[in-house]
């Protein structure tokens, strides 16, 4: 009985303790969001073409030095901006291939404007991203790139691999919708042809607008994004490296951005709602995107819990590639956990086995 008693106090003390720390930090909120630290990676701009920056992540200025001849691009979605894949120093993309030695090259779209609301998909695949990855041969003195592609920017780094398979040494593909013939993501039953005119929307607003997309995305999962997560905050005010965390999490998820419109529109009604990849019917200047093509090494990262892109989207590629190297890697998360997740980052976890996948399959630099 008194030793009952005495745990009772003890869990009681503490959580005393804990209330005056979470008042105490409490009021130190605004100061944590507006000072949270993100993209700590050094790097530099090495090239620019309208509102496109090409990031090269300075590895030696950390003690790294780069062992592989071939020079790895990263290429993002046109949604949200890039530095999830480099948010904080323990949680970064871009440091696990640093480490392994690896050049690292990462695509900022930046922010369209208006007068960008034309832009197709041809125009990034085989007009940007062809221009940056020619750059990087050049800067490098290599022919070849490992190219890295996450959500939307894998399917880009999908369509670019086929149209270019000479320039692309080995392909990483993150949770990218390759096949949309399935109904097990809301994004696929929202984007509908009964559900959802996206003619009307491009029509009106010109771009998509970013406050859209990002509204899209938490009402996928309501009760998380818009109860759960401030509960979860108040429990655990008291605790300094999940704020870091969370703050960094809400500055990049609402760093919203709009998508150029005939991208966007292009995307739906091809993609979502017709599936073109998939069926080989997909066009760019003319000519059909056969996946078949896809013969370079192939490395398939996925999320058992995405609700954005659903693994099997992403594993067709088993079937539908050329490759006869291919595999994959699963990881108990969400579609933003692949990247940012602890779990994704420990010793032996997902992204130091992608990097050492990505060193066995890439040459020695000279």
């Amino acid at each position: 009985m008194l030793d009952t008693f005495l745990t009772f106090q003890r869990e009681a003390q503490t959580e005393y303790f804990r209330n005056w720390e979470r008042w105490i930090n409490g009021a130190t909120l605004g100061r944590h969001f507006r000072d949270v630290d993100v993209q700590r990676t050094p790097h530099e701009v090495v090239y620019e073409e309208d509102s496109l920056r090409l990031l090269r992540y300075k590895g030696r200025s950390l003690g790294y030095t780069v062992d592989y001849a071939e020079p790895l691009l990263v290429c993002f979605a046109l949604v949200n901006r890039p530095y999830i894949l480099d948010l904080q120093s323990d949680r970064s993309v871009v440091s696990q291939f640093l480490k392994r030695g690896h050049d690292v090259f990462l695509i900022d779209w930046g922010v369209p404007t208006a007068a960008d609301r034309s832009l197709r998909i041809k125009d990034y695949v085989h007009g940007f991203m062809r221009n940056v990855a020619q750059f990087v041969c050049q800067s490098t003195g290599s022919p070849q790139i490992n190219l890295l592609g996450y959500c939307m920017g894998g399917t880009f780094s999908t369509m670019y691999a086929c149209s270019f398979p000479e320039q692309v040494r080995n392909l990483i593909l993150m949770a990218a919708p390759i096949d949309f013939d399935h109904k097990e993501g809301l994004l696929n039953l929202w984007t509908g042809k009964d559900y959802f005119d996206v003619d009307s929307l491009v029509d009106t607003y010109g771009n998509c607008p970013g406050a859209f997309l990002q509204n899209a995305f938490q009402m996928m999962k309501p009760v998380r994004n818009y109860l759960q997560k401030y509960r979860d905050l108040y429990d655990r005010l008291h605790d300094e490296d999940f704020l870091q965390n969370f703050f960094a999490m809400e500055r990049w998820s609402n760093d919203n951005i709009p998508v150029p419109g005939e991208t966007f529109r292009e995307f739906v009604k091809c993609l979502y709602q017709g599936n073109e990849l998939a069926k080989g019917e997909f066009k760019l200047n003319g000519t059909c995107i056969n996946l078949a093509d896809l013969k370079c090494p192939l490395l398939l990262l996925t999320a058992e819990a995405d609700h954005l892109v659903p693994p099997r989207s992403t594993l067709a590629l088993q079937q539908l590639a050329g490759s006869k190297d291919i595999r994959s890697l699963s990881i108990d998360a969400g579609h933003i956990g692949l990247a940012v997740s602890r779990k994704a980052h420990k010793e032996g976890g997902l992204w130091p086995r992608t990097a050492m996948w990505l060193a066995d399959r890439s040459s020695a630099r000279r």
